[in-house]
């Protein structure tokens, strides 16, 4: 497999794997790392960079989306989204050290653009949770191969 295509695949799956969409980018993390023919360095810094920028994308989801809550094809309920609101100003921007998590984690991400999180702040928090993930997983592998 060709490099560009390594790292490009990996950036597209943990892009992907952050925004709405169901995805997986861990495995092909693993995948790589256990083919042995890239640097880890670097595979750690594309898949944070795809996963980190996919996150942007929901920030920047959150922030547009609440224009058209009353629509009729609006997804959440109004309920919904007060629940996910009041969350969010329980737990606050330290909720976000979780966007890494699967299945609470791409939700956390369109509730801070919602709720109107600073980007810059967003933008650190998320990049250390989900550099954080990727360098934990790697460690792991690296040690077992």
């Amino acid at each position: 497999m060709s490099a560009l295509a390594a790292y490009g695949g990996l950036f597209l799956a943990a892009f992907i794997a952050a925004t709405i969409l169901p995805a997986q980018s861990e495995a092909v993390l693993v995948g790589l790392l256990a083919a042995g023919s890239h640097s880890p360095s670097l595979l750690i810094i594309v898949a944070g960079t795809g996963n980190v920028l996919g996150s942007v994308v929901n920030w920047l989801l959150g922030r547009g989306i609440e224009r058209f809550r009353h629509a009729r094809w609006f997804p959440v309920n109004a309920a919904s989204l007060e629940r996910a609101g009041n969350w969010y100003r329980k737990y606050g921007w330290w909720s976000l050290l979780l966007s890494w998590a699967p299945i609470i984690g791409d939700p956390l991400t369109v509730a801070a653009g919602i709720m109107r999180e600073p980007f810059f702040r967003f933008l650190l928090v998320v990049s250390i949770a989900k550099f954080g993930r990727y360098l934990l997983l790697a460690a792991v592998v690296l040690h077992w191969l």
